[in-house]
């Protein structure tokens, strides 16, 4: 880890839960982490890092896993705007009071 530029607690939670969540999938689909690195073009070990919800694996590789189980639409929409309360509520807020036809 950079020491520098420490990983946030937060961040490190959530890779843990999204590699165990990514474990949990491969053996529901009874794929090897053999076949599953295969086939996202990866090797063993680093499946291996990214099950473990290693948070500095690169997200492309997480992103070819996912697609390598299937998953990759949820990965494509996790920060859509239907998933983004925030952004949704200042959307709103910038919305004009008014609207008048231009002459």
């Amino acid at each position: 880890m950079n020491e520098k530029w420490p990983i946030p607690f937060n961040v490190v939670n959530a890779a843990r839960k999204l590699g165990s969540d990514i474990r949990d999938a491969r053996r529901r689909r009874r794929l090897t982490m053999e076949l599953v690195a295969g086939r996202a073009m990866i090797s063993r070990a680093t499946l291996g890092r990214i099950e473990r919800g290693d948070a500095a694996v690169s997200m492309g590789s997480y992103a070819k896993v996912l697609f390598a189980l299937g998953m990759l639409p949820l990965f494509r929409d996790m920060a859509g705007l239907s998933r983004d309360p925030v952004g949704q509520a200042l959307d709103v807020e910038r919305l004009p009071k008014r609207v008048r036809m231009k002459d």
